[in-house]
Parts: structure tokens; sequence; C-alpha cells
């Protein structure tokens, strides 16, 4: 299987918007975390997200069709933030986050430190973020009686 990261532009956000409802909604309706799930997003957002000086948004791409889509925003200090990253759900389990996530890193050479957050109910995620080399900081937010959200944080190969 192979991807590529393809740097989003506007024309891309309603097609973004549509698949990240899509692959969020179920995390949605179970944790009902309705002012920081990504399915609750606007089209201002995600336009936001492709047009920030400092944010990288990509179409996660395989053989020619959008199958998902990463956020890596530059948080200073050599950081880097990836939020959101998600695979259309009839895509998912197949490996493509991981390539996207390792893609990132590859196209962000300057990174020392990557970051993210996820909810810690969802043991699955945190397991797939631990297996590709973040750690848990220990620091967390309750999102609401459902929903804690967990940081991670990974140091960039060659970062001491």
């Amino acid at each position: 299987m192979k991807i590529e990261l393809i740097k989003a532009e506007v024309s891309d956000a309603t097609s973004i918007l549509a698949m990240q409802k899509k692959s969020f909604m179920p995390l949605l309706m179970k944790y009902q975390d309705m002012n920081t799930n990504p399915a609750n997003e606007t089209l201002e957002q995600v336009l936001t997200r492709i047009t920030m000086s400092d944010s990288f948004f990509y179409k996660i791409v395989q053989e020619k069709k959008m199958v998902g889509a990463i956020r890596v925003k530059y948080g200073g200090e050599d950081r880097f933030w990836i939020s959101p990253i998600f695979v259309d759900p009839r895509f998912q389990g197949l490996g493509i986050a991981r390539a996207a996530m390792k893609l990132a890193e590859e196209q962000h050479v300057e990174a020392k430190v990557w970051e993210l957050a996820t909810i810690l109910e969802e043991e699955a995620n945190c397991r797939f973020y631990e297996k590709i080399g973040y750690q848990s900081t220990g620091v967390t937010q309750i999102l609401n009686s459902r929903a804690t959200l967990g940081y991670f944080k990974k140091a960039a190969k060659g970062a001491e």
C-alpha cells in the first residue's frame, strides 16, 4: 500500500470536511464532546487550517483518491502538533494512518518534538500512538463525564 501526502488547497475544504465528519462522528456520538470533536467543525474552521501560515494540511492520497487527511501545525521551538489525523472509515485498519504519520515526519525534518492529543478512553488509539513512538506526557484534560483528552509526545528522529 503506497500513499502520498498532498498539500490541501482551499478547493479541497468541502471534501475534507465531509470525510472528517464521517470519520469522527462515531466518537462524537459516543463521547458527546461537542466543543472539541472534529465532526462538529465548520467549513470556515477547515479553511482557516488549510490557509494558516504555520499549518500544513495534507490530503492522504492512495491511488489518486483521497482516503484521509493530516494536519501538521508548527508550535514554535521546533515543536510540531498533529491535529487532526483521520482516515475514511472504509480504509481504516490498513496502515494508512501509520504511513501518513511517517511521511509527515519525513517532510518536516526540522521538527525536534511531535505532539498530539487523543481521547484516553479510546485505548486502541492510545496503543496506536504508543506503537509509533509517542509517550503519554501525563497531562490530561477532562472534556466531560465521558471523555478525557490525553497528551502525547515523541522525540523526532535525530533529536537529542
